[in-house]
């Protein structure tokens, strides 16, 4: 029996393990590669495996980094099931449609570029007399005239979506021969779990038992329920690193932290914009949002919610209350609606979303992409950037070499859209609305594995950056546990 670590080995996202046994091939997650364009390219790499040979594929969540690839997989040749919660198809749905239409516009913005390009150079030559090629070469080095295709588009992504299967948590499936699989919840998003696979070579022999851990939320979150404490102990354990060798701000010291923020920006009739993913995070952040309207603790500011998924993603959050936690079902039960802002305004369309710049102050925008690697919120950022009336507050983590990255550290200028800017606005960051847990969180997810009878032979540590592997690799090591950070693309024999 053999686990293949094909993504978020070493690196955050591309989450992707393959697992193979006498009798079976099963994928666990087959997400995209998100950040850098070192990490982008990976996207473009073949396939470590034969998707036509794949017995099953597991998905533990809806994030594009867990999920993000899955068109390809079936476009080279997977026809089996996909399995997953009943949430989590619903919102890999709307993230596969929408990753399809975003590339097919990105592919299309870039050969209208390129044309603009090639036009210029055809010019050039004429006045300079000199080849187009040469004049191509002449133009400034940021202009890239190679074509950029997408990976697939929204017809892809829907013949996809056609394989998926709908489970509920704590019931055991048969997913391959001599492979079972369970979905227990991970407190990370609604619908999201980790996975308990039962997998055995031959029949009659004792299965392997392997957690994979996915994301990991935290406990006492607002909207879903706590992560799973497997009690029952288990043979392999994977499980997320993110926020190794770090810590978030306690729950209250968040709520204080985004109350100020709106404070500061009614105070100077300001805009505060937070880039937010669509799914989980938006969520939260307009859940805290309305309980502290509520509470008095801040005024009531336009809320612009400017992210057609984030509002179709909510629509799925209110069609599965049964995922809710006790406090949320207690909300709803007593005719509160948490998951609403008052009054907010849902844009739909690319012109109401550009309006925005002209509505009147105060407001809060909550746009995506949470890393300002894409989506709407990159023309509020170009809008903003150099207005010290502005403020941007991050909630969530910022991936090596993203433009989030840079300013969260400080940077005092910047290229948005091709141009440099100075750095004007007020820049924030608040990590106590992480939907990952941090490293204290971890451990006390790994700790009942170390007191039952059933002990982890091996712990691989995935879903995070080498730092931060790294840091709780020796804590792990500290509690008797066997830890090993896999290397990208690397087999282990189990």
């Amino acid at each position: 029996m053999k686990l293949a670590f094909l993504g978020a080995a070493t690196t955050v996202t591309g989450s992707q393990f393959l697992l193979t046994t006498a009798r079976a091939r099963v994928l666990i997650d087959c997400g995209m590669f998100q950040g850098g364009p070192h990490e982008s390219e990976r996207n473009r790499l073949p396939f470590a495996h034969d998707p036509a040979l794949l017995d099953a594929m597991l998905l533990t969540h809806a994030h594009l980094d867990h999920c993000g690839l899955i068109p390809l997989l079936v476009m080279h040749g997977y026809r089996g099931p996909i399995h997953a919660t009943r949430p989590t198809v619903e919102l890999t749905r709307l993230v596969l449609l929408d990753s399809g239409k975003i590339q097919a516009e990105q592919a299309r913005d870039h050969r209208e570029w390129a044309a603009r390009v090639a036009r210029r150079a055809e010019r050039l030559a004429r006045e300079a007399g000199m080849d187009q090629e040469a004049a191509i070469r002449a133009q400034p080095a940021d202009l890239e005239t190679r074509q950029i295709e997408p990976l697939y588009v929204v017809e892809d992504a829907e013949r996809a979506m056609a394989q998926f299967q709908g489970h509920d948590y704590d019931t055991p499936i048969q997913v391959a021969p001599g492979v079972r699989a369970t979905f227990v919840d991970a407190g990370h998003i609604l619908g999201s779990a980790i996975i308990i696979v039962e997998a055995a070579d031959a029949e009659g022999d004792a299965p392997t038992r392997i957690v994979f851990s996915g994301d990991l939320g935290r406990p006492g979150r607002p909207i879903i329920a706590d992560p799973t404490h497997i009690d029952a102990g288990a043979d392999i354990v994977l499980v997320e690193s993110t926020y190794g060798g770090r810590e978030h701000e306690p729950e209250e010291e968040a709520i204080r932290l985004l109350a100020e923020a709106v404070q500061v920006t009614a105070d100077h009739s300001g805009v505060l914009l937070i880039p937010s993913f669509a799914i989980g995070r938006t969520q939260e952040v307009v859940w805290v949002l309305d309980r502290l309207l509520e509470a008095g603790r801040i005024p009531h500011l336009t809320l612009y919610l400017d992210s057609p998924m984030a509002s179709r993603a909510s629509e799925v959050y209110h069609a599965f209350p049964g995922y809710y936690d006790a406090e949320t079902h207690r909300l709803t039960a007593a005719g509160k609606t948490p998951l609403d802002y008052p009054d907010a305004v849902v844009t739909r369309s690319g012109d109401e979303s550009k309006a925005i710049r002209t509505a009147p102050r105060p407001m809060i925008i909550i746009a995506s992409n949470g890393m300002l690697t894409g989506g709407r919120v990159v023309h509020h950022l170009h809008d903003l950037i150099d207005d010290p009336k502005a403020l941007i507050l991050f909630v969530g983590y910022q991936g090596e070499g993203t433009l989030g990255a840079h300013l969260q550290a400080g940077a005092r200028t910047v290229h948005i859209d091709g141009q440099e800017r100075t750095v004007r606005c007020g820049i924030r960051s608040i990590s106590g609305f992480s939907a990952h847990a941090d490293e204290s969180e971890l451990l006390d997810w790994i700790r009942p594995f170390t007191t039952t009878p059933r002990r982890p032979r091996r712990v691989f540590l995935v879903h995070g950056d080498p730092e931060a592997e790294a840091a709780l690799e020796g804590r792990i090591r500290e509690m008797g546990l066997s830890p090993y950070r896999p290397a990208f693309r690397e087999e282990v024999e189990l």
